[in-house]
C-alpha cells in the first residue's frame, strides 16, 4: 500500500458578500440590510464587500453597550 500526502491550504476570507456577511454577524440578510451600519466597500464597479474587522467592531461595539447598559440597570436598582 502507498503513502500519499494531502496538502491543504485554506485562505481565510476578509472581504464578504452581503449573504456571507449577514450570515457572520448570525442576522437574516433582511435584518442585516436594516440594522448593519457597517458602509460595504465597492471592490469594482457594482461589486460591494464588507469587510469582516468592521463588522467584528461593530459587534464589539454593540457589546460594550450592552455591557454599559447592564452596569447602569444594576447601579440605578442600588
Amino acid at each position: 500500500m502507498g503513502n500519499a500526502n494531502l496538502n491543504i491550504s485554506v485562505i481565510e476570507k476578509r472581504m464578504l458578500s452581503q449573504t456571507e456577511a449577514a450570515s457572520y454577524t448570525g442576522l437574516p440578510v433582511k435584518h442585516f440590510k436594516a440594522s448593519c451600519p457597517v458602509q460595504p466597500l465597492e471592490i469594482r464597479p457594482g461589486a460591494r464587500a464588507w469587510d469582516k474587522r468592521d463588522l467584528d467592531r461593530w459587534i464589539d461595539e454593540m457589546k460594550e453597550g450592552a455591557e454599559m447598559t447592564t452596569q447602569d440597570a444594576i447601579l440605578g436598582k442600588l
